[in-house]
């Protein structure tokens, strides 16, 4: 009679065991991975370098100026403007997060909740208290307010989230089901799909939740941009990572993705990483692209329009080289298909495509 640990062994080399904890792997590190990233990003957000102006002229505003920094260190960077129409532009150029306005009698802190609801109340806080010494409340004045259907101005956050769901799930779709077809038939149909997602997303932003109030052909334009840029890099990965692109995608497109995107705290309140990611990862383009188009007057638009393009263009080529990749299997395989019954070889691959399905749409 086996004991105990006869039958964990002999239920460990059973087949279908193996299969199921194999793949388990893939949720587990998704766990994992998540947990990191976002709370890696989110949980503790504290200013670093966060860009601040002091409105004055003269020893005194430098004073000033100089010892805010020196009570802040690393958490501000503070620089000194003349006027404050100029600390208005850099507000709407979106150099600055906030400007203190001296004033004894009534000091006034300018900000821009529509670059950053989470910036402009990290600077309040920093400045509340320096009016407070002075004995007068402080004012603040928004520059640049977001519309009154996305008071907080993280709309554009969700609607990203909504883009990238629907791109990295249909890859799964095109690269499991689509198997079968050739690349040039995925790739159209990732032309296809990537633009009915960038429809619904600007459908979500205009006419259903009122997000963009003028320019949505532009959102529409960036939207397709984005998505398309996803699908292409993913039905490229998926050549060479068969069951394992889910979980590449959604560490390209969720972990690393929405928590550099800027859409909940910009670069300034995060580490040094996702700052640094912020810098050039496409979600962060295609947030900073829309609040350019939407609050800022387009400035920046081309730099976050050209990210878009750039991540497309990489998309080509890895769905280029995963298509001259599959190319040059199918040759090598013609002698196997040759010796084997085509019928056989048909079934194990449809086995397969369909497991490899059925797990994606699992997770």
């Amino acid at each position: 009679m086996p004991t105990n640990g006869g039958i964990v062994v002999t239920g460990l080399r059973s087949p279908a065991l193996r299969h199921v904890l194999t793949h388990l792997i893939t949720p587990l590190l998704m766990c994992v991975g998540m947990g990191l990233a976002y709370m890696g990003a989110f949980v503790t957000p504290e200013p670093h370098h966060l860009p601040v102006a002091v409105v004055g002229s003269g020893a005194e505003t430098k004073v000033f100026a100089q010892t805010v920094k020196d009570k802040a260190g690393d958490q501000l960077d503070v620089r000194t403007v003349t006027s404050r129409p100029e600390a208005v532009d850099l507000l709407k150029s979106r150099d600055i997060t906030g400007a203190y306005v001296q004033d004894s009698k009534a000091p006034e802190l300018l900000v821009a909740t529509a670059a950053s609801d989470m910036g402009a109340t990290a600077v309040e806080k920093v400045f509340t208290p320096v009016a407070a010494q002075q004995g007068e409340p402080l004012k603040v004045t928004d520059v640049t307010p977001t519309v009154s259907d996305d008071p907080t101005g993280q709309g554009l956050f969700f609607l990203l989230i909504a883009l990238s769901i629907g791109s990295y799930a249909s890859v799964a779709v095109l690269g499991a089901a689509g198997g079968a077809l050739s690349m040039r038939i995925r790739a159209l149909l990732a032309v296809g799909v990537s633009g009915v997602v960038s429809v619904i997303g600007a459908l979500l932003a205009g006419p259903v939740f009122h997000l963009a109030h003028h320019d949505l052909a532009g959102v529409w334009g960036m939207s397709w941009l984005y998505s398309a840029g996803i699908l292409f890099i993913g039905i490229g990965l998926h050549t060479f990572l068969k069951r394992w692109t889910t979980l590449a995608m959604m560490v390209l497109f969720v972990m690393l993705n929405f928590t550099s995107s800027g859409g909940l705290f910009r670069p300034e309140l995060q580490g040094g990483f996702f700052g640094t990611l912020h810098a050039f990862w496409n979600g962060a383009g295609f947030v900073e692209g829309v609040r350019s188009l939407l609050y800022f007057g387009r400035d920046g638009l081309s730099g976050n329009v050209t990210r878009l393009v750039v991540w497309l263009v990489v998309g080509l080529l890895v769905t280029a080289v995963a298509g001259a990749v599959e190319r040059m299997r199918a040759r090598a395989a013609e002698a196997v298909v040759r010796r084997e019954p085509a019928a056989e070889v048909r079934a194990v691959e449809a086995e397969d495509a369909e497991e490899e399905l059925e797990e994606t749409v699992a997770v």
